[in-house]
């Protein structure tokens, strides 16, 4: 049977030894079980656990096997879901105080299709409140913390499962993403989170079923695992307007691809904004990487100039959509910079948000003639997931990079956020580590609707550099007179 530690393993791997009988669902949930006992004390990415409901999961994936069925793509494999996914009969709080006891009676669409492809779902991972910024703390869980340095914050807002799989606690961790929510986490923990095209993998709760840039999405250690995942995830829906109707088997069979001439757009700074120098550094061999892997590589960059403050309008608009309702009754309850977002939002004139939506539309046309499939136009852009390395959670937000100021809580998000409205399809994947040992990530985005190209390049790439294979420092208790901080401190 299995002779190695199953939790290190890629999912591909673990669901090739399920099915071949070699270990049992049981076996392998017990194994993360005990991973997670041994290591989430000290990082808190794990909130909620469902060891039970799980079991029982794991002994209808083992009955299947034993009748020479499969339950689907996902049989037998752990998972958890964000905090923001509703799970049926399992407490899902957003992160909020607002929500901290609710339960709901249904799945999400998520959810829902990760149970029916059989994963086995041990519980849900932390976020900030409502998913709001890159830094994973709360009120109700208190903070998740960077495994490479627990000092440090891991990104967010899909922290918690960041953290979960780069500690081997899990192979596959969903999580969504507006301003870089699976990029950021995934730049900051070490391992791959891609943003699918908007509609690729649908949901039927969002309060707009129609606004185009918040995405659910995969996060898994290996580019394959994030492909088979996606697969279970995908396909259209006809309660999900912005549904992709494209066959989630596109994302089936081996990701080899012969890259000789494609051509990458290649900028350091995500076309001219502050970028800290120790990223700067690790991402220095970029360009000569992608070019061994066959690539034209030309440092060039569309114009986004636009895309700040679109992003801003837009998303201000959805927090006052999703969020205002609460305002009058939980004001005391929400953090400040979701209140600050929520009354941007319901400030907001009608004409200011159609002027938004006008250059959104002129910025998806020049990124689409950069990007063209005829003539010079580039296949890749290429740049650095954050602007900044993982900092200390004492900071509730970097507030300056490089001297440069900042005058909101997501404006050190930008080399995500500004891919975010574009609506193409982007993936963060392991790109090297500091002189403090910490890592970066590097962001392949695609053309429109070009999910699977994403994923091609971004296995190449893993393929000849290896650096997803750097696991953190093991370790398997709290470090003596530690606790996890309980929201963050103020420097």
């Amino acid at each position: 049977m299995v002779t190695m530690d199953p939790c290190s393993l890629p999912a591909v791997e673990m669901a090739s030894l399920l099915s071949a009988g070699r270990i049992s669902a049981r076996e392998l949930l017990e194994a993360h079980l005990a991973r997670i006992d041994a290591v989430n004390p000290a990082v808190n990415a794990l909130v909620t656990l469902t060891p039970e409901a799980a079991f029982a999961q794991a002994a209808r994936a083992d009955e299947a096997h034993a009748d020479g069925e499969s339950l689907g793509l996902l049989h037998g494999l752990p998972v958890a879901h964000k905090d923001l996914a509703m799970t049926a009969g399992v407490r899902t709080t957003f992160g909020s105080r607002v929500f901290a006891d609710f339960v709901p009676d249904t799945d999400s669409l998520l959810v829902e299709r990760q149970r029916l492809a059989g994963a086995v779902s041990v519980g849900k991972t932390n976020t900030p409140e409502f998913g709001a910024g890159s830094h994973t703390f709360n009120e109700v869980f208190g903070t998740t913390l960077n495994p490479y340095d627990l000092d440090r914050t891991c990104g967010g807002s899909s922290g918690g499962a960041a953290v979960a799989l780069a500690t081997r606690m899990l192979p596959l961790c969903d999580g969504s993403d507006l301003g870089g929510s699976l990029r950021n986490p995934a730049a900051f923990c070490n391992i791959v989170g891609f943003r699918p095209s908007p509609g690729r993998v649908p949901t039927t709760t969002a309060h707009d079923a129609w606004f185009p840039l918040s995405v659910e999405g995969p996060m898994a250690r290996t580019v394959p695992d994030v492909a088979l995942y996606l697969r279970a995830m995908a396909g259209p829906d006809p309660r999900a307007p912005l549904s992709i109707a494209e066959s989630p088997d596109t994302f089936a069979g081996p990701l080899q691809r012969d890259l000789s001439g494609v051509r990458v757009a290649w900028s350091p700074d995500a076309g001219g904004l502050p970028v800290e120098a120790a990223v700067r550094a690790a991402l220095a061999p970029v360009p000569d990487i992608l070019s061994n892997l066959g690539c034209e590589v030309v440092e060039a960059w569309p114009d986004l100039s636009d895309a700040p403050s679109i992003f801003q309008a837009r998303r201000a608009w959805q927090f006052a959509l999703r969020f205002g309702p609460l305002l009058a009754d939980h004001r005391h309850r929400m953090k400040d910079t979701v209140v600050w977002n929520i009354e941007r939002g319901l400030s907001m004139t009608v004409a200011d948000y159609a002027e938004a939506c006008r250059r959104h539309t002129s910025l998806f046309g020049r990124v689409g003639e950069f990007m063209s499939p005829d003539g010079s136009g580039f296949e890749f852009l290429a740049c650095p997931v954050t602007q900044v390395v993982p900092f200390p959670v004492g900071v509730e937000y970097p507030t300056e990079i490089e001297g440069v100021r900042l005058e909101t809580y997501i404006d050190w998000m930008q080399s995500c956020s500004n891919i975010t409205v574009t609506t193409h399809p982007a993936i963060s994947v392991p790109a090297g580590f500091t002189d403090e040992g910490l890592p970066v990530g590097l962001q392949i985005v695609g053309r429109h609707h070009a999910d699977r190209a994403v994923l091609e390049l971004a296995r190449a790439w893993e393929s000849v550099t290896e650096w997803g294979t750097t696991a953190p420092p093991t370790r398997d208790v709290r470090p003596p007179g530690r606790t996890i901080p309980h929201g963050y401190a103020a420097p």
